[in-house]
């Protein structure tokens, strides 16, 4: 990315705030149910050309998941495979894209590797937090979360390998043991607390940048086709500011399957030097970022220029009919704020319409106007796949992918666009 400067004021306003998604950890925020996808086409990277041989199979059996990546992209012009895929050992582990058992939330979930949308609590220090912003510098990161009851533990750190970003939220429910009565027994205390030890990837310099949060969750209708609960939540970013958020979420399920809708509404009040999820979809890109002519960023260098307390809103509506096209969209701006807004969606045919499947994912920060929000820059992280079923079991396919890749020369993140046309086959499975 290029910056004349560290951060425009506006942007760095914008920053206040990042997208969430529903309870899931994978590309698209419903899960899978299991699929087994190969493809062979053709690559444009940066304008230069790859014919692809891709296996991406998601396996999904019980309340156990398993996702590899076998991708191999072959130069039109020398024959040889693209280095920056293989020229480390590290790059051999990242074939096993990720293993899992059980969803988040669930009475125990774990997750190994890709991290697409962690989650910590409400979201209010961790929010869809993913380890695999650059697609040549993935991760394999760790998720584990058991709920006993009366108490439990979330659990997430972004790089096994290496132990960068680790954090965690413990919570309880004091009352259960005590109490029948439906609301109070399930009141929820909860506190949280997240670092990233490295974020210059020097082990020899104090640059250390950590949260910690309390929250409180009350559940206000719990029946099995109504969930709704409201929450407090005070987090603050170790020697920078404070900031509290008050929402509600329903979960509405229509029986059999035939619709489900969830929907949020956090009112946040945000203090001096504080960013709200703070550990976001463009964290690891952010964290620490070599700039042209030798210089560097980091987003806590961000914090002290936030001099101004400001409130805002965030919305969210997630949800499907008939298990066709399933869609989840969210916006957040802060109150008299230009360059506030934040923008996240994703949509998942699944396997419902007979002809076409469509999976996008689409994540953009600093908007101020409807022109901005769709405009694909250093601001946006998207992801687009569209095919046409020629067969169950064959597909025309293109997929779009917009991220970044650090330039070696520039000594900086630039921009990165990816376009795959192929012929896929799918399989579908799962118990």
């Amino acid at each position: 990315m290029r910056r004349s400067t560290l951060f425009s004021l506006s942007l760095l306003l914008a920053m206040y705030l990042i997208a969430t998604t529903v309870s899931a950890q994978n590309p698209n925020p419903f899960g899978n149910n299991g699929s087994f996808t190969g493809a062979l086409g053709m690559t444009v990277i940066d304008d230069q050309t790859f014919f692809t041989i891709n296996l991406r199979p998601d396996i999904a059996l019980g309340k156990f998941g398993l996702g590899l990546n076998v991708n191999l992209l072959y130069n039109t012009e020398n024959g040889a495979i693209r280095g920056e895929d293989w020229n480390e050992s590290y790059d051999w582990a990242r074939l096993i894209r990720y293993v899992r058992y059980g969803q988040k939330r669930d009475k125990f979930y774990t997750r190994v590797g890709t991290l697409d949308a962690a989650r910590l609590g409400h979201g209010f220090i961790m929010n869809y937090y993913t380890n695999e912003a650059s697609f040549d510098k993935r991760k394999i990161g760790l998720e584990l979360d058991i709920d006993f009851g009366t108490f439990g533990f979330e659990s997430v750190t972004n790089n096994m390998g290496r132990f960068e970003i680790f954090g965690g939220r413990a919570y309880a429910r004091p009352l259960r043991p005590y109490l029948d009565i439906p609301i109070i027994k399930n009141i929820t205390f909860g506190a949280s607390y997240v670092t990233d030890v490295d974020p210059d990837a020097v082990r020899n310099t104090n640059d250390a940048v950590s949260a910690y949060g309390l929250d409180v969750e009350l559940p206000l209708i719990t029946i099995p086709m109504l969930n709704t609960f409201a929450y407090v939540d005070w987090a603050k970013i170790n020697n920078y500011g404070a900031g509290t958020a008050l929402g509600v979420e329903a979960n509405l399920k229509i029986v059999a399957g035939i619709a489900e809708v969830s929907a949020k509404l956090e009112r946040r009040l945000l203090g001096k030097e504080f960013l709200p999820a703070y550990f976001d979809a463009f964290y690891e890109i952010q964290r620490y970022e070599p700039l042209e002519g030798g210089t560097t960023f980091r987003k806590d260098s961000s914090l002290p220029l936030i001099q101004d307390e400001t409130k805002g809103i965030f919305g969210e509506l997630a949800g499907h009919v008939l298990n066709t096209i399933r869609l989840v969209g969210n916006f957040q701006r802060l109150d008299q704020t230009p360059n506030s807004g934040m923008l996240h969606i994703a949509a998942d045919s699944g396997d419902k319409i007979p002809v076409l499947a469509l999976q996008a994912a689409y994540d953009k920060m600093g908007i101020e106007t409807l022109n901005d929000a769709f405009t694909l820059d250093d601001r946006s992280i998207a992801r687009v796949g569209i095919g046409y079923k020629v067969k169950p079991y064959l597909m025309l396919f293109m997929d779009y992918i917009h991220t970044f890749q650090f330039d070696e020369e520039k000594n900086a993140y630039k921009a990165q666009k990816r376009f795959s046309p192929r012929i896929a086959f799918v399989y579908n499975f799962g118990l």
